[in-house]
């Protein structure tokens, strides 16, 4: 089993800052979902413009 400290054992600048950190939320993973989302809705609307409608309708 491995053995590791509790992280109330942390020095009091270190555990402040890790409640700071913590406090704060996802937010770096939020940007980078919203992102992608924008990059994948793009290529979507991209792929759309430039290969579907040029065909024409199905007849």
């Amino acid at each position: 089993m491995i053995n590791s400290d509790h992280p109330t054992d942390l020095p009091a600048p270190e555990q402040h800052a890790v409640e700071r950190i913590v406090a704060e939320g996802p937010r770096g993973a939020l940007v980078l979902a919203g992102i992608a989302t924008v990059c994948v809705v793009a290529m979507w609307f991209a792929f759309y413009l430039m290969v579907f409608l040029p065909r024409g309708a199905l007849q």
